[in-house]
């Protein structure tokens, strides 16, 4: 298993839970507040090619940073990186003051090409970035593992859009992943109120800053309070109070039966590992908090071929799921 620290570290975690020192050369990130090193993913074929994409925060000079995506090769036996090359970086870059909203979080198809959540980046010019088709910012992006614009992707040929953007109207997406029937999921904060849980779709517009169920942390409504407008997505659930989403697994295991395709979702500010299944339309029938008792953040979830649920905790502890425990 393959462990990102924020500050710019990989490390490499066995079986047994054995912890490697850092992976050598890595790029530098530039790392503060919610930037760092973001996520990793394998590549299909990683039992053959030992090819990793990864995710961070990368400065770009005057005052600037962007979002990066760097494909590599793992050497694991001698700790190194090799062949590093960044594929693609997401536009505009800005300053380095706004940290927030980062996105980052990437999932492979299963065709091979990439995805990639990238956060409107908080409070800059236009209020509206994430509508904007010529920004990366608020959008998931889809290219293939050579970095170009996936040739299936909705704007290609349209004047003035960016050719990689595969949906709009995102916030903070801090989580991504496919369901076993093949359809790509995701997380994202609200403001105060309004987490989401999205069913990522073509083309789709999913509405912020247009539409949310959350309101300002000024207390103000966004938008005149809008919840519903033609031509954006509902959330197939949200959550009010928030749980500040990181983090989305969908369980393909069989050490928990009773677990099968349930959704695993962090719990940030809530503490806890939020744990949903879903209706045959997609709607969440039945929610059950795990881990309350740790009164951690949770930051990531995975769902082992093993069988176990792994979880990621902010305070640095790597938890390991399984019947009994």
């Amino acid at each position: 298993m393959l462990v990102t620290e924020k500050p710019g570290a990989l490390r490499i975690v066995d079986a047994q839970g054995r912890i490697s020192g850092p992976v050598r050369n890595l790029p530098a990130v530039h790392y503060g507040g919610q930037v760092g090193l973001l996520d990793v993913a394998l590549d299909r074929d990683f039992a053959k090619d030992h090819r990793i994409f990864f995710s961070y925060s990368e400065d770009v000079g005057d005052d600037k940073t962007n979002i990066a995506l760097a494909r590599a090769t793992l050497d694991e036996k001698a700790g190194i990186l090799r062949d590093v090359s960044v594929i693609f970086r997401a536009l505009p870059a800005v300053s380095s003051t706004k940290g927030a909203n980062q996105g980052g979080r990437i999932a492979v198809a299963p065709n091979g090409t990439l995805f990639m959540t990238v956060g409107d980046r908080s409070s800059i010019t236009p209020w509206d970035v994430a509508q904007h088709l010529d920004s990366d910012l608020g959008k998931i992006i889809h290219i293939t593992a050579d970095g170009e614009p996936a040739s299936d992707n909705p704007f290609i040929g349209r004047a003035g859009a960016r050719p990689e953007i595969w949906t709009l109207g995102h916030r903070s997406e801090e989580g991504l992943a496919f369901a076993p029937d093949g359809r790509l999921w995701e997380t994202e904060h609200g403001p105060q109120g309004g987490d989401e849980l999205n069913l990522i779709e073509r083309g789709k517009n999913y509405g912020w800053p247009l539409v949310t169920h959350g309101i300002d942390y000024s207390g103000e409504k966004i938008n005149g309070g809008l919840t519903e407008k033609p031509g954006t997505e509902q959330a197939r659930y949200y959550w009010d109070p928030v749980i500040a989403p990181s983090g989305l697994a969908f369980y393909s295991g069989n050490l928990f039966p009773q677990w099968h395709d349930s959704v695993f979702v962090g719990g940030l500010r809530a503490g806890f590992l939020d744990r949903l299944t879903l209706t045959t339309n997609d709607k969440v029938r039945d929610e059950e908090p795990l881990l309350a008792d740790l009164r951690s953040r949770i930051r990531d979830v995975r769902s082992g071929p093993d069988g176990a649920v792994y979880v990621l905790t902010d305070d640095g502890k790597l938890l390991r799921l399984t019947p009994g425990q």
